[in-house]
């Protein structure tokens, strides 16, 4: 018979350091098998911004893999996201 362990899930973390958290993760696999990166600029009001770059720049997949990988896993994790934009961060 399996037992049910129970779980504490929360955390103290604010939603934007959990936030920059998945995406580090998501850039990591993303950096290893694509050679690009993607990197949280700001998670406000339902409104997630990020930041693409390496082999994601100028791809023609870019937003495919913005709105349909990372928009989608997020949106698992995060279900009041309201929308995914990419933007330029100038430094």
């Amino acid at each position: 018979m399996v037992q049910s362990v129970p779980h504490n899930h929360e955390v103290d973390a604010s939603p934007e350091e959990r936030m920059r958290e998945l995406l580090e993760k998501l850039s990591a696999y993303i950096e290893h098998f694509h050679g690009g990166w993607v990197r949280l600029v700001s998670y406000r009001d339902g409104v997630l911004k990020v930041e693409m770059g390496g082999a994601c720049h100028g791809c023609q997949l870019s937003e495919t893999t913005l709105h349909g990988w990372i928009e989608g896993t997020v949106r698992q994790f995060f279900p009041e996201l309201e929308r995914v934009e990419a933007v330029s961060v100038k430094t």
